[in-house]
């Protein structure tokens, strides 16, 4: 689960991570009130979608008078922001963070994931700030100084000096700082059971202070009933809503752009299918895991689902039969072309427990738009041809 900016920092000040002062709006008079509220001359007016790059999509911009937050704040809520990670369809602003202005002397990139590999959280600091931390991976992989902090020992006084020597940082007093700072991100990173926080960019203020002036977070789904105080600041409006839909049926679904719709059990399988794919020369148009309990209702919703995407030329059926039998599944996938208009052509393949009779009864069907495949390979190159409109005996 993501949350907004003017949230992670509502998180941030509960451990003392210092922020600029900021209040949430939803109309521009509520913005115009909160500025004069925060005082100052100088204020930013930033777009509140779950998305980065606000400010080269015209969703973050400095006003210099009440009139101008006003103003600001009119013309960006309601707009549909457009950035690298929204993609070309966007996401429609409806709340705006009004923040103080920040003397900003330098800016920095700090942040804290989870490393599979290494199986621990990873802090990793940049003197690149303001820039996207992918492009800077690729570019110059050696401005990026990355920390692996064991959860069993914590955060420690070295794990710091290796940051702040990292980043070139040199005086005593803000080495102090920064260490300061990271060790309560830190902090509320593990308490919260947050999978990601990125600050881009940390700022460092004339007075050498560190200040977070964004905040990205996301955790760990699987957690939240841990933490109810974070579970009440989901924006469901901000989630894609096929995958919400999808997520109260048990369905782990997530949109792609390709042209095949994929209905797997099992993630590992389902990536094995859409690499399949790929390789054919086809490009999958979602990742959709039924589970272990496919039935006829549920693969029912999954062809729901997928077909809402107009893109969906054929659809890939990938399930192995170990919990429920073959023949049921099958039984269910026809059960489901009852229930819902399945107009592409639909590619199945089933393995595992009474594969040969889940075959036959596919054949005996008689469905035109059901051709059942005899392995992997071969009803990956079935997708791909069905997708391209050729053809299917």
């Amino acid at each position: 689960m993501n949350i907004h900016e003017y949230q992670a920092k509502q998180i941030f000040a509960k451990y003392g991570v210092p922020t600029p002062r900021g209040i949430i709006a939803n109309t521009p008079a509520q913005a115009m009130t909160n500025a004069q509220e925060l005082g100052g001359k100088i204020w930013v007016v930033k777009a509140q979608i779950h998305a980065g790059g606000r400010g080269l999509g015209g969703g973050v911009k400095l006003a210099r008078s009440i009139e101008e937050v006003k103003t600001l704040a009119s013309e960006i809520l309601g707009m549909t922001l457009v950035t690298h990670q929204t993609g070309p369809q966007g996401k429609l602003v409806q709340k705006v963070y009004i923040e103080e202005g920040a003397d900003i002397a330098d800016e920095l990139y700090l942040g804290i994931v989870l490393d599979r590999a290494k199986e621990m959280p990873v802090i990793m600091a940049s003197t690149q700030g303001g820039m996207e931390i992918e492009k800077v991976a690729h570019e110059s992989p050696e401005k990026i100084v990355k920390v692996a902090v064991d959860p069993a020992i914590g955060f420690q006084s070295f794990h710091g000096r290796e940051l702040v020597f990292g980043l070139g940082i040199t005086d005593p007093a803000e080495q102090k700082k920064f260490i300061s700072f990271a060790s309560k991100l830190y902090k509320l990173y593990m308490e919260n059971d947050a999978e990601m926080i990125e600050i881009n960019p940390l700022i460092k203020t004339g007075s050498g202070e560190f200040l977070a002036l964004d905040g990205k977070m996301g955790f760990d789904d699987s957690a939240l009933g841990r933490h109810p105080d974070i579970e009440d600041m989901r924006d469901i409006s901000e989630e894609d809503r096929d995958e919400r839909e999808a997520s109260q049926y048990g369905l782990s679904y997530i949109s792609l752009d390709g042209e095949i719709g994929c209905m797997v059990n099992g993630a590992g399988l389902a990536m094995g299918t859409m690499d399949t794919i790929n390789y054919m020369g086809g490009t999958p148009a979602n990742f959709l895991d039924v589970g272990g309990s496919a039935n006829a209702q549920t693969v029912a919703k999954g062809f729901e689902i997928i077909l809402k995407n107009p893109n969906v030329k054929a659809i890939f059926v990938n399930i192995f039969g170990g919990i429920v039998r073959c023949d049921r599944i099958a039984n269910g996938i026809l059960e489901a072309t009852k229930l819902v208009n399945v107009h592409v052509p639909v590619i199945v393949r089933l393995d595992g427990t009474n594969a040969p009779e889940a075959a036959e009864i596919l054949r005996n069907a008689n469905i035109p738009n059901v051709i059942a495949a005899t392995d992997l390979a071969d009803g990956a190159a079935k997708a791909v041809r069905a997708a391209k409109g050729e053809k299917i005996i």
